[in-house]
């Protein structure tokens, strides 16, 4: 993986990023249902280099847990350069605790930004992570 600096600014998404954002989301094979809802709420932070947004996470609002994080997406080219972590990090500053549940193969990158990390009740291959 390339390890070249991040070279790009983490902010909220606007309306005018749906597309952007959603092909992500599905370059990723990620599905999820309320995107244009998390939009709406200004639950979702795209990073943007080059006029061009090339990572984005949705974020779920929880009462007494914190906000899950629904989805994470990064352009294959840019992965490895910290535009998750940057958008992780982003999103802990605006709401502090953060969960999420997520597949083994991406439990090194929650790993990495410091996640508690379990397995998810009744399912081997799924994990549950906080950050606090």
């Amino acid at each position: 993986m390339d390890s070249a600096p991040l070279d790009a600014d983490v902010r909220p998404a606007t309306a005018d990023d749906r597309l952007a954002v959603r092909r992500l989301l599905d370059a990723a094979v990620l599905a999820v249902d309320d995107v244009d809802e998390r939009l709406a709420a200004g639950d979702v932070l795209v990073a943007v280099a080059d006029g061009r947004v090339v990572g984005t996470v949705v974020l779920s609002p929880r009462e007494s847990r914190g906000v899950r994080v629904a989805a994470i997406a990064v352009r294959r080219r840019r992965r490895g350069r910290g535009v998750g972590t940057a958008l992780i990090e982003r999103a802990r500053e605006n709401h502090g605790r953060l969960t999420a549940e997520f597949d083994a193969d991406v439990r090194a990158f929650y790993e990495s930004l410091g996640f508690t990390i379990e397995p998810a009740t009744d399912e081997n291959e799924r994990f549950e992570g906080v950050l606090e």
